[in-house]
């Protein structure tokens, strides 16, 4: 029986997926001006001396560019600092694949840009879904890390007089992204490394490579340290700070194949959720148009070709079903340029979730290109008549040599074919104002937490996000909380440390035990290939529920079924990945839980059975104008929803429209 909430009378939501529990708030925003909410929290915030910042230390899980970042500037500051990665080098950390540039509102180009459109621009495009104090954080700090990054000695794209140059990205009608080439990532990354390794060799920061965080250790409420690997002997230990800070990235290898590098996992923050940190939105991952198609099921990844291509190349495919001529045999009159075609106001720049829908729509309609039709046409044969070889080897040189290498086509040739992979997630760890998660003294910062885009991220804010978290916002509200230490010393002695230890013991000897017949990447795989099936693109309710049982019973069948060779005590790969692949599959039942209860389309998620009849998004801001939270309450137990309910006072939610 269901009461008016829609709810069964023993409280559970309906067929027993979720409860409701208390909404949740953001305490920590002030309210006000917004334009004045970041200088006034800056203000408010209890400060730490620097000779008692001497006696604290902080734990940094993750080195990439929100991780590097932060454990450089706090280290700075005089925190004693211990950073892990899983990786041999910070420097390999996964920020180094990204491409296209970073978004920042300096308005160089003098063409309409500033702060207020970065965060309209920012907002709209996260489908109006993300908070509007953070959204505008970002956009301010934004003009900060370039001249940071400058400084670094980062070598941004220069125009011929020598002045930082800019291009788009989109969801944007304004040039605001800096770059270098097709590899900013890697010199951002390089930036940040730099610093990090100037505190290393200062001894403010001690590196731990090749180490993997399994395990939370909470001390009476507070984040206290961490459990790790050593993934070369093996050997478990513990670690222990007055602060946790998790910078481990995204969770979009749930998908089996991504645009993520292999070692890309959720088990950091997952391990962080199950200890009491709320895990918001999972079910807003990001769909990136603009990747290399599989070739094949043998593939255990995608690549992604930037964003920054579709400034000058022009996404098209035949108009007539089944044409499989070569793109040089088909005249322009049956070409269908269908961005253009349809939203004529941003044209091939539209956000990346409406590009990617597109490209599926036409797909389905059966007008790809390329082995099974699923592709379509990035053709830069306009831009190179236009502006001429050279121009476009100096702006997309290295971009179009990796397609070239991985699909043995000449783009400069023939058009290159792309179609939508999975790439970013917008959903992960709630935190607050101060990037603080539901348990104190945890703090979670880039794409690890769930705070700036909403429903959907727009090109090159990722890098912005990240540096913004780690350089700027991060070293001025931990403070807050270490104001209140030191706290009461912890070691491996404390009953909580013990018990996490045990934990992780006990979890690496249950799966080395199972001796199976099945590979942990069979299991991935399958998980994959339910997780795009049923929660990718287009979700709906039918399909939702028939993928959580699908989960379920690949997720007992993984327990009884996974083959790990070797043992605990060195180098075990199998065993790395069974234990990411296991949280990926608790992960992965409450991504299809979140999107099954979100009853409206939104950037990322789209539900079928939410459309408008030209077959765009449809919100239902009256129901699901809130961040869904998401409270463990232990295996195979079902999840509690907290609602944090989001406002708009300045930038009003409205038909998202690019046309």
């Amino acid at each position: 029986m269901l009461n008016t909430n829609g709810l069964n009378t023993n409280g559970l939501n309906m067929n027993g997926l979720y409860t409701n529990g208390e909404p949740i708030a953001d305490t920590k925003a002030p309210g006000g001006p917004v334009e004045t909410r970041w200088e006034r929290r800056r203000f408010s915030a209890k400060l730490v001396n620097p000779a008692n910042k001497r006696k604290m230390s902080v734990i940094v899980v993750g080195t990439g560019l929100a991780g590097a970042s932060a454990g450089a500037t706090l280290a700075e500051l005089g925190y004693r600092v211990r950073s892990y990665c899983y990786q041999d080098s910070p420097r390999r950390a996964h920020s180094i694949a990204a491409q296209g540039g970073i978004n920042a509102a300096k308005n160089y180009r003098n063409d309409g840009d500033s702060v207020y459109r970065l965060f309209y621009d920012t907002v709209k495009g996260g489908d109006f879904r993300a908070r509007e104090s953070n959204v505008h954080r970002l956009a301010e700090v934004s003009v900060n890390i370039i001249d940071q990054c400058v400084a670094q000695g980062v070598p941004f794209a220069r125009e011929y007089g020598g002045l930082l140059d800019t291009r788009s990205f989109g969801g944007t009608q304004v040039s605001r992204t800096f770059y270098a080439r097709g590899q900013t990532g890697q010199q951002l990354l390089l930036g940040a490394y730099q610093a990090l390794e100037r505190q290393i060799a200062a001894g403010n920061v001690v590196m731990n490579a090749r180490h993997e965080m399994l395990e939370l250790i909470v001390v009476d409420g507070r984040a206290r340290g961490i459990v790790v690997r050593d993934l070369i002997t093996g050997e478990i230990t513990t670690d222990f700070a007055d602060a946790v800070v998790l910078a481990s990235g995204g969770y979009g290898n749930v998908f089996f194949l991504s645009t993520n590098a292999k070692g890309c996992n959720v088990t950091a923050t997952w391990r962080a959720h199950r200890k009491g940190a709320l895990f918001a939105n999972p079910c807003y991952t990001q769909i990136h148009p603009t990747c290399i198609p599989q070739s094949g099921d043998h593939q255990s990844k995608l690549t992604l070709m930037s964003e920054s291509l579709r400034n000058d190349g022009r996404v098209w495919v035949p108009k007539k079903v089944g044409d499989h001529r070569a793109p040089v045999d088909i005249p322009e009159d049956e070409r269908d340029y269908y961005l253009e075609r349809i939203y004529p106001a941003f044209g091939n720049l539209v956000p990346r979730d409406i590009a990617s829908r597109a490209a599926k729509n036409v797909c389905d309609e059966g007008r790809g290109v390329g082995p099974g039709g699923l592709g379509v046409y990035l053709d830069f044969a306009d831009a190179i008549a236009r502006l001429g070889r050279p121009a476009v080897e100096a702006k997309y040189g290295n971009l179009f040599e990796m397609y070239q290498r991985i699909t043995g086509e000449d783009p400069y040739q023939v058009p290159m074919r792309i179609y939508p992979a999975v790439h970013y997630t917008m959903g992960g760890l709630w935190v607050d104002y101060d990037l603080q998660a539901t348990i104190p003294g945890l703090f979670v910062v880039g794409e690890a937490n769930f705070s700036d885009h909403g429903a959907n991220r727009l090109g090159a804010s990722a890098l912005m996000q990240g540096l913004a978290d780690g350089y700027f916002v991060l070293p001025n509200t931990i403070g807050d909380y270490l104001a209140a230490g030191p706290f009461e010393k912890v070691d491996e002695a404390h009953p909580a440390a013990v018990e996490a230890r045990a934990h992780v013991e006990d979890r690496v000897a249950r799966l080395l035990a199972i001796k199976g017949d099945r590979t942990v990447d069979s299991f991935h795989r399958e998980l994959g290939r339910i997780m795009w099936e049923y929660c990718g693109m287009e979700r709906t309710d039918e399909g939702l529920r028939k993928a959580i049982e699908m989960i379920r019973a690949l997720r007992d069948e993984f327990w009884q079924r996974v083959k790990v060779p070797g043992d605990g005590e060195g180098l075990n790969q199998a065993l790395e990945r069974a234990g990411r692949v296991a949280d990926f599959f608790e992960l992965a039942e409450l991504m299809c839980v979140d999107a099954l209860h979100r009853e409206e389309s939104c950037g990322g998620h789209f539900r079928a059975e939410s459309q408008t009849p030209d077959g765009e998004a449809e919100r239902d801001d009256e129901r699901f104008s809130y961040v869904a939270a998401w409270e463990y309450t232990g295996a195979g137990e079902p999840p509690v929803l907290h609602k944090e309910d989001l406002t708009f006072e300045y930038v009003h939610p409205t038909q998202r429209s690019y046309k």
